[in-house]
């Protein structure tokens, strides 16, 4: 029971956290074009969002959170079947929370906080329902998001491993189904992007899980210990190399299935450290606080992301300028009584979601010397101008 609460003062602290860390952010231009693009069941719930809580920030980021906590959810109840201990259970959730994949897609918009939640409830699924609902739940998987394609993928090569005959054509059907509806972007020349993927997974985990996450997945090959969580995270993660040498793959359809794969390392990680006596745990007890150092590091500076901008001599390069400046730069325009402007085209899509329209008789663009106060405007963090821009009203009289 003590770990029940452990694990909902985790929750408690993480909505905390996230919380901070949304209402600091502005609607990106990726997100704004998921809005505004064709029709997609990540746009239809943001409306849906947007219908209850009216079109802001935090009606915008709510869906992801709300899946975020689903996820957390599911995960405590799948760890059961591989961890002994509920002490242990409520460490995995901590990491979980804390791993920086995880906290982004917590509250960007994007599917990858929905395909963890899929992914997760998939696998708390398979064992407990009918395969009938099975088969029903990955056809919706497959008419809701492209980012399931590889799911079927790795179930087709877990069907043969069962020998399941039908599973394998079923699944077999819903790759076909998905590559038809969705594709694969295969778009330009071949290019390399092997250590750059390599680079963004150790970003996403942090070196030290990912390193070990790899390992035990080639740990269970070898062994033989390869189950249903295996295939869905260890053939991903493959295939997401082998595409990586042609091309820069869409990291976010990816690394969910990577993340799934936490409870076989919980399992791995648990049972080799109390197979060994007290005196040669000493390497594992290193392994996993030197791991939790590096992810509340991650979190600290994720929490206080702005404050980075007073170290950096071009605001542009912090990894999360494109989703600051815009909202603050519409509540600017809006004190200056003006309600449409004429920019470039991806901040003129982000300024539309703060009711920024666009028109011709007024301009935006950014300048470097101070010009007229009253044309003038300046976005600053921690005192640091991180944007300057010069408005021009064009008399067509």
């Amino acid at each position: 029971m003590r770990s029940i609460y452990i694990f909902l003062i985790i929750l408690g602290i993480d909505a905390i956290v996230l919380f901070l860390e949304a209402s600091g952010l502005s609607i990106s231009y990726r997100e704004a074009n998921i809005l505004h693009s064709h029709f997609s069941f990540l746009q239809t719930i943001e409306h849906f969002s947007f219908l209850l809580f009216s079109k802001n920030d935090f009606a915008l980021r709510l869906p992801m959170v709300v899946f975020h906590f689903m996820s957390c959810i599911l995960l405590f109840k799948i760890s059961k079947r591989y961890l002994k201990y509920d002490r242990d259970r409520v460490w995995l959730i901590l990491v979980f929370v804390l791993l920086p994949g995880v906290t982004s897609s917590a509250i960007l918009v994007d599917s990858a906080s929905f395909l963890i939640f899929g992914l997760l409830l998939f696998i708390y699924l398979y064992e407990k329902i009918s395969k009938k609902y099975i088969y029903l739940l990955l056809t919706f998987y497959m008419l809701l998001d492209g980012g399931f394609i590889y799911l079927f993928f790795s179930l087709i090569f877990y069907a043969l491993h069962k020998k399941d005959r039908y599973f394998l054509i079923f699944n077999l059907t819903m790759f076909i189904s998905s590559m038809l509806l969705y594709g694969i972007n295969t778009e330009g020349l071949p290019e390399g992007h092997f250590l750059d993927t390599i680079g963004i997974y150790s970003a996403i985990f942090t070196p030290v899980i990912f390193i070990y996450i790899f390992y035990v997945l080639y740990k269970r090959y070898l062994t033989k210990k390869i189950e249903l969580l295996w295939f869905i995270s260890s053939i991903t993660f493959l295939l997401s190399l082998l595409l990586s040498f042609r091309q820069r793959i869409d990291i976010e359809h990816f690394a969910p299935y990577l993340i799934i794969a936490l409870p076989l390392v919980a399992q791995t990680f648990s049972s080799s450290y109390r197979v060994r006596l007290k005196i040669f745990r000493t390497k594992y007890r290193i392994l996993f606080i030197a791991s939790l150092i590096f992810l509340f590091i991650n979190s600290f500076f994720m929490l206080l992301n702005k404050n980075m901008y007073l170290f950096l001599d071009d605001p542009q390069k912090h990894f999360a300028y494109k989703m600051h400046v815009a909202k603050e730069l519409a509540q600017e325009l809006k004190d200056k009584n003006i309600t449409c402007i004429n920019t470039k085209k991806q901040m003129q899509t982000r300024l539309e979601f703060y009711d920024i329209s666009k028109c011709q008789n007024i301009l935006l663009a950014t300048c470097n010397a101070k010009n007229n106060k009253s044309d003038y405007v300046t976005i600053s963090y921690k005192d640091k101008p991180i944007y300057n821009g010069c408005v021009t009203i064009i008399n067509n009289k």
